[in-house]
């Protein structure tokens, strides 16, 4: 479980990240789960757009991500959810 002043750490790199992950019509499905475990693995800090034909709401797609993938759940804004899960092999973010 992450401290707040580590998800206020988080947040601050999140801002300059531009969503790699996008959630569309079909919701959570599988090719979402496999991209997302992909971009989690290579950059430990993901985030992920909900885009509007999407027919799930925004904290459920992050809810369920963040289950699914075994991530920390940072943070929902709007449409955009920005998930963190630590390397296990070479930690880049060295959280304070």
């Amino acid at each position: 479980m992450l401290t707040g002043k580590q998800k206020s750490f988080l947040r601050g790199i999140g801002t300059n990240l531009d969503p790699i992950v996008q959630v569309g019509k079909s919701g959570v499905s599988e090719n979402v789960i496999q991209s997302l475990e992909e971009a989690l693995t290579a950059r430990e800090l993901v985030k992920t757009r909900v885009l509007k034909n999407c027919l799930e709401e925004p904290q459920e797609v992050a809810q369920e991500l963040s289950q699914v993938t075994g991530a920390h759940l940072v943070q929902v804004v709007g449409r955009n959810i920005l998930l963190y899960r630590p390397s296990e092999d070479k930690p880049k973010i060295e959280l304070p």
